[in-house]
């Protein structure tokens, strides 16, 4: 599947401190430690509907660390999927009157659009679920084998499903407990209800083909892949069992991201699938988190329709720490707008006070756990005491415009 544009990212002089991000499963902030290449998985859309401010935020995210890293010295192998064949993509198609295909392409494409207006730099490898269903079939065909997943006893409808206790750990990165569990399991596409489990949690691998769904062949008879052991199976054929950091919003966490990893680990006999377990907070409306279920979506395309600079929607979403709940509001907005403004005068000045000091503070918040806040201070600090006393550094304003760019990915 294709990607989006390349982004230019400019270099800056120096190096910041190593990266910390807080993981879930060990509950604590500690060091990310990749090699010469760092690995990042990040979960993708499922294309039946167009960006909102939640997905915005995730993936602007993961963009911090990308910049991070790479200002650090490492080369990135990041990967993201698209679930462009599941019920949401169906039933979306269903209501409206729409082959659920072109459905997918669209949204996809209007997904790639958004993200080449964030300056989100794309992925080494955008896959799509379509492409990699025999990829799927063959983790199928192994957990099975292992003993690890097993055929519902059903005439009609012979689904899969991986057994929730088929790895000693599982629970470590939720760390919920099993009435948790039970609960977001039940909302978040589960079927706990399913007859022929042996367990409730137990989650679908391969879905049989239903009347008028999609299906490819397998050892199984036709059918359709499971959400989690999609992106198990395009993780582990790109970037391999053990990556850097595994990357998604807070609603993946359970059952999402704890199953996608049991399934690679029981197959593995390993306890981590990935190092670093790392989860974005959603973004709200009046209140209530912002969810295409829900209807209460602000879209990136239509903010940016409306004349909105994407420089100013990306200073939004970052001037909120990236682990924490948050709203958008108009008053967010505007004072991204006004923080657009500000940095724009202060860097068009031909001169101005030194801002190594400033680079550093920014590497630095950077660098603990993503603390965009602190960042978006400092150059607020060396914008505002430019504007008003100056300085004789010809050089600071364009390190600024660079740093900004380079780091926080906004384009002054």
């Amino acid at each position: 599947m294709q990607s989006w544009p390349e982004v230019v990212v400019p270099s800056v002089p120096g190096e910041g401190p190593p990266l910390r991000l807080y993981d879930t499963a060990d509950r604590a902030v500690r060091p990310v430690t990749p090699g010469p290449i760092a690995s990042m998985y990040v979960c993708g859309i499922t294309p039946y509907d167009a960006t909102h401010l939640g997905h915005a935020a995730t993936y602007v995210t993961f963009d911090l660390v990308n910049r991070i890293l790479r200002d650090l010295g490492h080369e990135m192998h990041y990967v993201q999927n698209v679930t462009d064949v599941d019920d949401p993509l169906f039933e979306r198609a269903e209501r409206d009157g729409e082959d659920w295909v072109s459905l997918g392409h669209r949204e996809t494409n209007l997904f790639r659009s958004d993200m080449t207006a964030l300056r989100v730099i794309p992925p080494r490898d955008y896959i799509g679920a379509v492409e990699s269903v025999d990829e799927v079939t063959e983790l199928v065909d192994k957990l099975v084998a292992s003993g690890a997943a097993y055929v519902v006893d059903d005439a009609e409808f012979p689904d899969v499903y991986f057994r929730a206790d088929a790895t000693e750990q599982f629970g470590y990165e939720s760390g919920y407990d099993r009435d948790t569990m039970d609960r977001f399991f039940a909302e978040r596409g589960g079927d706990p209800d399913r007859p022929g489990k042996r367990n409730p949690l137990d989650a679908l691998i391969w879905k049989a083909e239903r009347p008028g769904e999609p299906s490819w062949p397998s050892s199984f008879g036709p059918g359709r892949p499971g959400w989690h052991i999609e992106c198990a199976a395009i993780a582990l054929n790109r970037i391999g069992f053990g990556f850097d950091i595994q990357g998604g919003g807070s609603d993946l966490i359970f059952p999402h991201h704890e199953f996608s990893a049991a399934h690679a680990e029981s197959l593995q006999g390993a306890d981590r699938f990935a190092r670093h377990y790392v989860h974005t907070g959603m973004i709200g409306l009046d209140g209530t988190k912002m969810s295409k279920s829900l209807g209460n979506l602000v879209l990136v395309s239509k903010l940016l329709a409306a004349g909105v600079d994407a420089a100013a929607i990306r200073l939004g979403l970052l001037s909120g720490h990236y682990r924490q709940d948050r709203e958008w509001t108009d008053e967010v907005l505007a004072a991204a707008q006004d923080r657009v403004a500000l940095w724009r005068k202060a860097t068009a000045l031909d001169t101005a006070q030194s801002a190594d000091d400033t680079v550093a503070r920014v590497r630095q918040h950077l660098a603990d756990d993503l603390d965009s806040p602190k960042a978006l201070d400092a150059i607020d600090a060396w914008a505002t005491y430019a504007l008003s006393t100056g300085g004789s550094d010809a050089g600071a304003p364009g390190l600024v415009v660079d740093v900004v760019d380079a780091l926080l990915g906004v384009q002054l």
